[in-house]
């Protein structure tokens, strides 16, 4: 075991002259994720690393570094190195799982696999940067191969196994956009990384950089007998993790802490088992310990709170010591009730075990309603459910990470942990804590808004008409790289389209002499594949938060509105823009982001009173839409404006709000109107703006039952 990978590396650069990459041991300030990529690469069925952080934290460089650790793969081929495999966010499907080797088809007239980059990761690690810009489907691919070690394909007429046991490693910077709940579950660990605050850290991690930059070559050999030090613990623990005992007292500690935080399904209570288990045997210890078990919480639980788009992923200190002291209490009541015999004391439990089962059923829990362990409703090659075309998933009203077509844990209604009490929730009333409100329902009077993380508003299924370009998502129809083959087409940018290649060259192989053997092709018979799938659309709110909409039933019902159509923006891979309009002027609160819950922390800041200066909210809107195409010319515009109609800013506030909607209309921007007026007098106002904008229009009532699909489309075409 002494012939690590640092030492095959050393000997690889001496006689190819490369350059020495970072060394792993000397990276600064980075402790728990180089922990967490040690877990993985000792035990790689935990599942991978999601390295969460802001830009500029050396996250790329610990996961570059890790590569060198891992020890030589040896093939037919003989030994080579683990090789670092980085996936780009534009790769598609066929060039991640594999696919037809089309070269060896028209060549040879036989048919071969061409593996694809889960291949080539294979004993090594498989880097995804920018994991969230990712197309979800792909996402899926690569977490499925991830837990299961193989990759199965079935497609082109190719049915293909290989084993792919990788270090599966992302990085996401949250303010582009998080994960959908549902995929976050399915990374192993998370690390949060953050640049330190601490003058001699930050000089430490400076120094080091420039001396590398320096001397690259010689700055990783005053560090080569500290990789070689980590590497080899790394393969003695590989070595002794089948050898871990994880006993029944710790496996009760690890259900009850995983019930006390009250997560989703039984991936945690497994997830949590495999990296206590990995950090007993890379700290030499044969029996997995109380403190093993803290470390892999610490680690495995923090992003699995997260049901819901806009929580808060994180564990403080504080709730984690009191959930490890309930589980303390439980393994000791059990210990001492003699329940830590019930699978046999001191036995090991196997990793690729279904989990606790018998806590599940003794807690009262049903284990045939837990989660899936093995992924969503798709394989490893992408294949989709019958009657989804799109590939999108089921397109009802409240598709996404919360129904049964977005993923593959149904979320649960709160997520407080590390208990939680029913009776005192209030899940009827998703606007009930502003009734609290002691200073009563003075219109025009300024004050923040409390915004509901949960609400039983459902938003509308509306999309921009006609087929874009833009980026992936799940909203409008769009021309993608990554969608349904619709038909063949003389482009050949989103792949070969080979029955139109073959249906182009058929007719013209008589007078191209042919009579006997393989079809001959020329240039002018190949056909790309035109694909379509669904896109991500630039949705701007244009929020009235004047004094006639400060009333508190009004404010309260505006506010669940606005986060059910957040959260639809979210689950639809929008970017999303707000501006409020009241008192003089309209404000910009948020430029358009991809971090849709960034834009409820701003609606909690919300103040309302004053005017309504409507005019200046619309061109606003044309303002921001006008600079978006600019930067992304491919992004389709949506406006959604939340209004009673009521214009008194400014002279002629009426007529100058109808110009500027019909300023939008002439712009040929896509919009919805949604009527925010009450009462028993009704004066229409927004109903005419939305006729002017050539808007589809809904009644904020709407919002709260089923609605029809398509009023915008309807509307567009009328």
């Amino acid at each position: 075991m002494s012939g690590s990978l640092v030492a095959y590396s050393e000997s690889v650069r001496a006689t190819s002259g490369d350059e020495a990459g970072f060394p792993f041991s000397a990276v600064v300030g980075q402790e728990r994720l180089q922990l967490a990529l040690i877990l993985c690469a000792v035990h790689p069925g935990i599942g991978g690393v999601l390295v969460r952080g802001e830009k500029g934290t050396a996250k790329s460089t610990v996961v570059r570094a890790l590569a060198q650790l891992l020890p030589p793969v040896v093939d037919e081929s003989g030994a080579r190195p683990a090789r670092l495999v980085e996936l780009p966010v534009g790769a598609t499907e066929d060039r991640v799982v594999g696919s037809l080797d089309l070269e060896r088809v028209l060549r040879d007239g036989e048919q071969a696999f061409k593996p694809g980059l889960l291949a080539a990761a294979h004993h090594g690690v498989l880097y995804v940067d920018e994991v969230n810009l990712l197309h979800d489907h792909l996402v899926d691919v690569l977490l499925d191969a991830a837990a299961m070690g193989r990759v199965h394909i079935e497609r082109d007429g190719v049915s293909h196994s290989h084993p792919a046991r990788f270090v599966l490693v992302g990085t996401m910077n949250p303010e582009e956009g998080e994960l959908r709940p549902q995929l976050l579950d399915r990374f192993g660990l998370t690390v949060d990384v953050v640049a330190s605050r601490e003058v001699d850290v930050r000089m430490a991690v400076v120094r080091r950089r420039l001396d590398y930059e320096a001397d690259p070559n010689g700055f990783a050999a005053a560090y080569t007998g500290a990789d070689r030090e980590i590497a080899e613990r790394i393969l003695t623990a590989r070595d002794r993790l089948p050898e871990v005992a994880l006993d029944n007292v710790e496996l009760r500690r690890i259900a009850a802490l995983c019930a006390a935080f009250d997560v989703d399904g039984m991936r945690a209570d497994l997830v949590v088992a495999r990296t206590a288990t990995a950090h007993a045997a890379w700290r030499g210890s044969e029996v997995v310990t109380e403190d093993d078990v803290r470390i892999a919480a610490e680690l495995a639980l923090p992003h699995r709170r997260r049901r819901d788009p806009f929580d808060e992923p994180g564990i403080s200190e504080d709730q984690l010591d009191e959930a490890m002291r309930q589980a303390s209490d439980e393994a000791a009541r059990a210990d001492a009730d003699g329940g830590a015999d019930d699978l046999g004391k001191g036995e090991a439990v196997s990793q690729d075990d279904a989990g606790p089962r018998h806590q599940a059923e003794e807690s009262g829990a049903h284990p045939e309603n837990g989660a899936n362990t093995t992924g969503p409703e798709q394989d490893s090659t992408g294949a989709r459910p019958e009657g989804d075309p799109d590939g999108e998933g089921p397109q009802s009203p409240d598709d996404g990470p919360d129904s049964p077509g977005g993923g593959q844990d149904s979320p649960r209604d709160s997520a407080n942990p590390p208990r939680r009490d029913s009776k005192n929730s209030d899940s009827k009333n998703p606007g009930s804590d502003q009734d609290s409100n002691p200073q009563g329902d003075k219109p025009g009077r300024e004050r923040g808004v409390s915004v509901p993380t949960r609400s039983s508003v459902k938003a509308p299924r509306w999309e921009v008409p006609g087929v874009g370009e833009g980026a992936p998502g799940r909203r409008s129809r769009a021309r993608t790289r990554q969608g349904r083959v619709v038909r063949a087409t003389t482009e050949t940018g989103t792949g070969l389209h080979l029955l139109g290649t073959l249906f182009a060259a058929v007719p013209h192989q008589y007078s191209r002499g042919r009579t006997t053997g393989p079809i001959e092709f020329l240039a002018e018979d190949l056909r790309g594949a035109y694909r379509e799938g669904r896109e991500g659309n630039l949705v701007v709110f244009v929020v009235d938060a004047s004094g006639s909409m400060a009333a508190r039933d009004r404010l309260s019902a505006v506010t669940g509105a606005i986060v059910a159509l957040l959260r639809d923006a979210y689950q639809r891979r929008d970017k999303v823009a707000v501006i409020t309009v009241r008192g003089q002027d309209a404000e910009l609160v948020l430029p358009p982001t991809s971090s849709v819950d960034i834009a409820v922390r701003r609606l909690a800041d919300l103040r309302t009173g004053g005017k309504t200066p409507l005019a200046r909210g619309l061109l606003k809107a044309r303002e921001v839409i006008g600079r978006e195409r600019v930067r992304d010319p491919h992004r389709r515009p949506l406006v959604v404006l939340l209004t009673d109609g009521r214009a008194t800013g400014g002279a002629d506030p009426v007529p100058r709000a109808r110009a500027a909607a019909r300023l939008l209309a002439r712009d040929s921007v896509t919009a919805m109107v949604v009527d925010c007026e009450r009462g028993m007098i009704r004066l229409g106002l927004a109903r005419d703006l939305a006729l002017e904008m050539r808007a589809g229009y809904l009644q904020l009532g709407e919002l709260t039952g089923d609605v029809v699909a398509g009023v915008v489309r309807g509307a567009r075409a009328a």
